[in-house]
């Protein structure tokens, strides 16, 4: 009985769409839209606009942030009943800053396979027009609203050593730039807008200066915000970084295991343990070589 459920199951595609022009939709994604039985999509409106362009007819289902749970399951036993469905966002890649991974999540713990299109992504688009960025990058989304998570996130920024992106609707702009200002103080900047339509431009500036040129405004577009690192939260992370291998170390060659190690030396100097494991392991780095610390 397994196998013949199995062999009726449908596909959740997840469909990369355009984030301005309509001319960076892939080939392979539109022939997803056009063989699929029906569209997952966040804005309806939004979605029908790109199938019209695309002389394309086909049902869509509402899917967004408020009905996601509700949808998921309708969605799900539509595919377990043999019908593919294509997921799609307004714009761009879903599951980014994105209900979509709701879905996602929930198919799979059903088991349902799932198949990416890839396609035209904010981050990545915004990263790339701005230059270099060091190689590392953390992304935040949009901040939140509510004042506590908002300044908690804010803190966790301020600490983060890597570049710092985040999305941010037209309307939200400015109170987001005083209040990062307020947190990180002058950073370096890049203000992205418009990604891939006519008006697309990268501002690079600064907190301080973006405070005041954007503060009367009339903003359309959404923003994709790029915060450069600042050097002393790069060598204050290397000192950081360095004590905490060297507190590793010192408790391997106390005989504990490296689980215990990495446990203990993030309690001891306050590094993330994640951190640590990644800049040990990851990174492949060989311990022996790593200077001795005090006992």
């Amino acid at each position: 009985m397994g196998e013949v459920i199995k062999a009726i199951i449908g596909k959740l595609y997840v469909v990369g769409t355009p984030i301005g022009n309509l001319g960076d939709l892939s080939r392979r994604a539109e022939e997803t839209l056009i063989c699929v039985d029906f569209i997952a999509a966040e804005d309806s409106r939004v979605t029908r606009k790109l199938l019209n362009f695309l002389n394309i007819r086909k049902a869509i289902i509402s899917y967004h942030e408020h009905n996601k749970e509700e949808r998921s399951k309708i969605i799900s036993e539509k595919i377990l009943n043999g019908e593919s469905c294509a997921l799609v966002s307004d714009a761009g890649m879903p599951c980014i800053s994105d209900p979509g991974e709701y879905l996602v999540q929930f198919c799979y713990d059903l088991e349902i396979p799932t198949v990416v299109i890839p396609g035209p992504c904010a981050i990545s688009s915004a990263l790339s027009l701005a230059g270099t960025f060091g190689g590392k990058f953390s992304f935040y989304g949009f901040l939140s609203i509510n004042k506590k998570i908002r300044n908690k996130t804010l803190a966790e920024i301020k600490s983060d050593p890597k570049t710092i992106v985040l999305y941010e609707a037209p309307h939200k702009l400015y109170r987001t730039l005083c209040d990062l200002y307020e947190h990180l103080e002058n950073r370096k900047i890049v203000l992205v807008k418009e990604l891939t339509k006519m008006h697309e431009s990268a501002d690079h500036t600064t907190l301080s200066k973006a405070v005041i040129d954007y503060k009367d405004l009339s903003i359309k577009g959404e923003y994709v915000i790029i915060i450069k690192p600042t050097e002393n939260n790069r060598s204050e992370n290397a000192v950081n970084m360095e004590q905490g291998i060297c507190v590793y170390k010192n408790h391997i060659e106390a005989g504990k295991s490296k689980t215990e190690a990495i446990k203990l030396a993030s309690k001891e100097t306050g590094i993330k343990k994640n951190a640590l494991y990644k800049e040990i392991f990851c990174n492949k780095l060989n311990t022996s070589n790593v200077v001795q610390c005090d006992k």
